[in-house]
């Protein structure tokens, strides 16, 4: 159908990540990855809504973190599966809009959660004697809800500027999911405006945060090895956990986001990790440095 000088495109291709029948073989391989895996986090909330000496703030966000994780983790997979193994490369403008909304609506609650986590190691290591009494949980589900709420409302903002852009009939994403820096090289329209507001919007903002958070994180550990902190083992090894965790979810944010006007060699094989297969780590990387969490988890395992 034309409106205009305009074709109304009703689909995408997705041109994949590659052709080569290896890279094909290794992408069926992420099933398996997620039969052992997707379990293991959903254990992990299991683990920490059952158990009652699991309910300090701390595990609370991991759950939540956990949760954001299996929502992100399903978003692209599911399409690129379909795909791979039908042969069928297509899209629809209505599903493509979807993957763009909930992949930035959740990692954007995700990079909230984060700093929220970075706010309650502040609070634990600084004020610990006033910690009980500001991080109550009304006060963390006010924090979580917020971080849902921040990611929705950026998602919200990405979505809007997108929908009105006109196309010519040109459909193909060289990419295997739809995102907003391969959607508005194909509009039929001067996007320079658009892509740096698209920068600033995604890519200064994670870039900021990642840096706002390693100095935080920084400064965290610098007080609890110099000072006479109880429990100084425990508090640096969450610390650096953290720090781990924040290089895992920001680095590939920020380099995806961070150059929207050209394309580089590696931006597939980074948006594969950033999109599938960090989020499902993430959780895994908290619990596996936890004695606690593996503790409980043993002992529903064993159940």
């Amino acid at each position: 159908m034309d409106h205009g000088n305009h074709t109304v495109v009703t689909e995408f291709v997705l041109q994949g990540l590659s052709q080569r029948w290896e890279l094909q073989l290794f992408l069926s391989t992420l099933l398996l990855f997620y039969a052992i895996i997707l379990p293991g986090n959903i254990l992990i909330i299991v683990t920490i809504w059952k158990e009652p000496h699991l309910e300090s703030p701390m595990f609370f966000f991991l759950a939540n973190l956990a949760l954001m994780d299996i929502c992100y983790s399903c978003v692209t997979p599911p399409k690129m599966m379909a795909n791979l193994f039908s042969g069928c490369k297509t899209i629809s403008y209505q599903a493509c809009m979807l993957q763009i909304f909930f992949i930035h609506f959740l990692g954007a609650a995700e990079t909230c959660l984060l700093i929220t986590m970075g706010v309650d190691r502040y609070v634990a290591i600084c004020l610990p004697l006033h910690y009980a009494t500001i991080m109550t949980r009304p006060v963390c589900w006010t924090l979580v809800i917020g971080s849902w709420s921040a990611g929705f409302l950026h998602s919200m903002i990405q979505v809007i500027l997108i929908i009105p852009l006109p196309f010519c009939g040109h459909n193909e994403l060289d990419n295997f999911f739809c995102d907003v820096t391969q959607l508005i090289r194909l509009a039929c329209t001067d996007t320079y405006s658009l892509e740096f507001v698209m920068f600033v919007n995604s890519g200064l903002t994670n870039a900021a945060c990642f840096i706002l958070l390693l100095i935080s994180y920084g400064v965290l550990l610098v007080k609890v090895r110099k000072g006479s902190i109880k429990g100084k083992s425990k508090a640096s090894s969450t610390c650096v956990t953290h720090i781990i965790i924040v290089f895992i979810m920001f680095s590939p944010a920020i380099y995806i986001y961070c150059h929207p006007f050209q394309d580089f060699p590696f931006d597939k094989v980074v948006a594969l990790f950033h999109t599938v297969v960090f989020p499902l780590m993430n959780p895994m990387i908290y619990t596996l440095r936890n004695k606690e969490i593996k503790a409980a988890m043993w002992r529903w395992i064993k159940k």
